[in-house]
């Protein structure tokens, strides 16, 4: 590949060099599936016992292709990585694995789990050497059971009713990190920036200056709601995750929130830009209203009436202050 100079192509990797990027392949893998557990250990044990049970296959797989390299090239095996090969299946880095939710490591897990599979199919079908691509076809054969071994390991370490408790437990810990905080973003963007919004637009009737206002609210709500909901709570004692995850969550729902009846007025004919903005108003109400019921449990006829009663309110405050 012309644009990647320093990649070697799969398809020019000798026999050699297709076993040791097979080798180190499985050490990787059998790595992440370790991160994964410890990961997952202190909130998901049960979850945690399984990863640990599909590094130990990986090893396996490692210490048999080791042995065959051993056997037909010798004890030094070449540097080869998945970075040094184009188009080779790539892994996230660690960072992005330490934010990953228990289904989101699972699905990661099983999707390894196929572009395994994948590499040792193709390796195979390259190789001439009989010893070589019969255990590659094997542990194609065995990438592909994977999912049946994991799937075992689940019933020994995983029980349904344990299963569903981490569930559970994944849930609320996506509630209370991403949903409350967004949630209350939402509710103050789309609300608190009613009042100094519309009040400018029917005081001045200038399209321009109403968007000015409303993202300046927009934005200055969001940065203090962001650093408001960060500094509140550490997260240590309530679990309600990590500070900045709240942060950012509250912040950016909190900024698109306002900004959502703001744009509309980036139209110039005023009439036009306020009745867009009034719709997408009642449309963020719904939604506030909807996001209550769907993961806060909150009846949607009493969230529907607190939240478009409470934003009517403000938008009525502001009109009639902009009108007078």
């Amino acid at each position: 590949m012309r644009f990647l100079p320093h990649r070697r192509r799969f398809r020019d990797l000798s026999e050699k060099e297709v076993l040791a990027l097979a080798i180190s392949s499985e050490e990787d893998d059998a790595r992440i599936y370790r991160m994964y557990a410890e990961r997952l250990r202190p909130e998901y044990p049960a979850s945690a016992r399984v990863f640990d049970g599909m590094a130990q296959e990986e090893d396996g797989h490692r210490r048999r292709l080791i042995d065959l390299f051993a056997a037909r090239f010798g004890q030094v095996i070449p540097l080869l990585r998945r970075e040094h090969v184009a188009g080779f299946h790539q892994r996230r880095p660690h960072w992005q694995a330490e934010t990953m939710s228990l289904e989101a490591i699972r699905s990661e897990a099983r999707e390894m789990e196929r572009a395994a599979e994948r590499f040792y199919r193709e390796a195979a079908r390259r190789c001439s050497d009989a010893d070589t691509r019969r255990l590659l076809g094997d542990l194609a054969a065995e990438e592909a059971q994977h999912e049946g071994t994991a799937g075992a390991l689940e019933a020994a370490h995983l029980p349904e009713e344990v299963r569903a408790t981490e569930d559970d437990s994944a849930q609320r810990q996506f509630v209370l990190t991403w949903v409350q905080p967004g949630l209350a973003g939402l509710m103050d963007g789309s609300v608190s920036t009613l009042a100094p919004i519309f009040a400018t637009a029917f005081a001045t009737q200038d399209t321009w200056t109403t968007f000015l206002v409303g993202l300046a609210a927009s934005v200055g709500a969001g940065i203090s709601m962001g650093f408001t909901e960060a500094a509140s709570d550490d997260g240590e004692l309530s679990g309600r995750g990590a500070p900045w995850k709240r942060g950012l969550a509250s912040g950016v729902m909190t900024t698109l929130g306002g900004l959502g009846h703001a744009l509309p007025y980036l139209i110039p004919h005023f009439t036009t830009a306020t009745a867009i903005a009034i719709v997408v108003v009642f449309i963020e109400l719904w939604a506030i209203a909807w996001i209550q019921n769907r993961y806060m449990e909150t009846p949607f006829l009493r969230a529907t009436f607190q939240v478009v009663l409470g934003g009517a309110l403000v938008f009525a405050a502001g009109a009639l202050i902009g009108s007078g």
